[in-house]
C-alpha cells in the first residue's frame, strides 16, 4: 500500500511543477482549494460510512472514553518537549523550537505565522519541520504501527483528521477513525494558539 501513496504523491508533485513551471492549465486555486475540499469531503464520507458498517461502533466508541481529549493533550506535551531537546542539541532559542514544534505538522500554519513573527530563517523551519513530520508519517508508518497502532497517530499531529487519515485507518485499522481525527481536530485547534503564544517569547 505504502508503494502506492509514495507513487501517488511523487506524481502529484511532477505533476503541480509542471504545471506551475510550463502549463498553467489548472489555476491553483482550483486545486488547493476546490478539488482538495471535494476530495477530503469524500475520504471523510467513505471512512464515516465503513466506520458505521460495524456493529460494533457504539462500544468502540464509549471503550475510547477520555482519551479522545487526553491523547491529544499528550501528544502536544510530547510535541513541546520534542521541541525543547531540538533546541538544546542544536543550540537555538528554546521558545522558538517549541513554537515550531507546536505546529503539529500544519506546515501552512507553521511558516507564515513564524516568518512573521520571527524573520523569513524561522519561518522556513517552521514550514519544513511541520512538513516532513506529516511526510514521516505517511512513509515510516509501516514501522511505526508495529511499534504501537496509536504512534502514527502521534507522529501525524493535526495532520490526522485530513491528510494523513486515509494511511493511518488503513494501516492501524478502522477502529483508530474517532481518535486519530479527534486527535487532528483537537491539535489543530490548539496550534495557532500555542505557536503564537510560545514565538511572541522568542
Amino acid at each position: 500500500m505504502i508503494k502506492y501513496i509514495l507513487a501517488a504523491l511523487i506524481l502529484g508533485c511532477t505533476a503541480g511543477y509542471l504545471n506551475n513551471n510550463f502549463f498553467m492549465a489548472v489555476p491553483n486555486s482550483v486545486i488547493s482549494d476546490q478539488l482538495f475540499t471535494v476530495a477530503l469531503i469524500a475520504l471523510l464520507f467513505v471512512f464515516g460510512f465503513s466506520y458505521a458498517l460495524d456493529k460494533d461502533v457504539v462500544a468502540k466508541m464509549r471503550k475510547t472514553g477520555i482519551r479522545l481529549v487526553t491523547f491529544p493533550l499528550l501528544v502536544a506535551l510530547g510535541s513541546l518537549v520534542g521541541g525543547l531537546v531540538a533546541g538544546l542539541i542544536l543550540q537555538l532559542n528554546l521558545a522558538a523550537t517549541a513554537a515550531v514544534s507546536s505546529g503539529y505538522g500544519w506546515y501552512t500554519l507553521s511558516g507564515p505565522v513564524m516568518g512573521q513573527m520571527l524573520g523569513i530563517q524561522w519561518g522556513t523551519l517552521g514550514f519544513t519541520a511541520n512538513f516532513f513530520r506529516e511526510l514521516f508519517t505517511i512513509i515510516l508508518i509501516p514501522l511505526m504501527v508495529k511499534v504501537d497502532k496509536l504512534a502514527p497517530i502521534a507522529s501525524g499531529g493535526g495532520t490526522t483528521m485530513d491528510t494523513t487519515l486515509g494511511v493511518i485507518v488503513r494501516y492501524c485499522g478502522k477502529d483508530t477513525l474517532i481518535i486519530a481525527f479527534s486527535n487532528g481536530l483537537i491539535l489543530s485547534i490548539i496550534a495557532p494558539f500555542a505557536t503564537v503564544a510560545l514565538a511572541s517569547l522568542a
